[in-house]
């Protein structure tokens, strides 16, 4: 059975408590790999390994070598792709035909996005009698990533991409949910990026790992995409240290169908919306609002799309899309 471990300053470590705890397919109730449970120690010394690494190497490297990096980065998920896909289908009961065809594809894509967007990025120069006036991008420091089990890997590399390319150095505390695509992440970027650069604590959140990394002093700012009372519960633990602070919380996102509206698009766009990845996207339309002429002609159709366009099944099947 896989074992999932810590990424700490380069090397793959266990928890020091030695607790383990399972993560479990959801479409079949399996146990597919025992994953080492990580809490404040772990979190310490990966922030000290991220704090060295952005102190080292990894805070002198030019811009142009580091998005080369990243580059590199995305090419190695590229690589795996497949490896990926079904450790995103197996992890997180999502259809694996959406795995291979959006999770993988974006999760690598962000990558090269973000370094192709930081070539761009001006240092603004003004000349004045006597003078010179100029700004310098730096790092913010140290990134706590927490990211969630909807969409594993593509949510985390839209965090880990931009924080790398500013040149920050990254703590991540994956969902407890969903830990295997952040252990395979954190095996492609082990071989490209310095030691301590990027780091991987598996684990829970209150009063364990996530807790430990929105508290720590010497964090610079977190990044969290997830529910909104957690949201407020990362919010109050990083007010102290005056932490930056990135949210993706939750939201309830409303479709309005008007009488005189395309009902052929209507109808499409909403089952994509509502039924895409089993509807667990925070883009996922959540509240349908129809004018009361097209009421019924609309249910009609959206129940008819269901009937034909939804197979529900095992998410291993590329047939299957629930």
């Amino acid at each position: 059975m896989t074992e999932i471990k810590h990424l700490i300053n380069g090397e793959f470590v266990g928890s020091q408590s030695g607790k383990l705890f399972d993560d479990i397919n959801p479409a079949t109730g399996a146990v597919i790999a025992q994953v080492h449970e990580g809490g404040k120690a772990e979190i310490d010394a990966a922030v000290t390994a991220a704090r060295n690494a952005l102190n080292g190497e990894w805070g002198r490297m030019p811009l142009n070598e580091r998005m080369s990096l990243l580059v590199k980065i995305a090419e190695g998920i590229q690589a795996r792709a497949e490896e990926f896909a079904q450790a995103e289908s197996a992890d997180n009961g999502m259809p694996i035909s959406l795995a291979r065809t959006a999770a993988v594809p974006r999760g690598s894509a962000n990558f090269i996005q973000f370094a192709e967007h930081f070539k761009y990025v001006a240092t603004e120069t003004w000349e004045m009698d006597g003078a010179l006036n100029y700004s310098l991008r730096r790092p913010l420091g140290v990134i706590g990533i927490i990211s969630p089990w909807n969409f594993p890997l593509l949510l985390s590399t839209w965090k880990i991409a931009p924080a790398l390319a500013s040149g920050n150095t990254v703590v991540m505390k994956p969902s407890e949910e969903t830990p295997m695509t952040a252990m395979l992440t954190a095996e492609v970027i082990n071989g490209i990026l310095p030691p301590g650069v990027f780091n991987v604590v598996q684990g829970f959140g209150p009063d364990s790992a996530g807790a430990a990394l929105a508290e720590h002093p010497d964090v610079d700012g977190i990044t969290f995409t997830g529910e909104t009372t957690t949201g407020k519960t990362i919010m109050r633990a990083a007010a102290d240290g005056l932490k930056k602070l990135s949210f993706e919380l939750g939201g309830k996102n409303p479709n309005i169908v008007f009488a005189d509206a395309d009902m052929e698009e209507c109808l499409t766009t909403t089952l994509r919306s509502s039924y895409a990845n089993q509807g667990e996207v925070c883009l996922c339309g959540s509240r349908i609002y129809v004018q009361r002429p097209v009421y019924e002609q609309f249910i009609d159709g959206l129940v008819e799309k269901i009937r034909t366009h939804v197979k529900v099944g095992d998410p291993a099947d590329p047939a299957t899309t629930q």
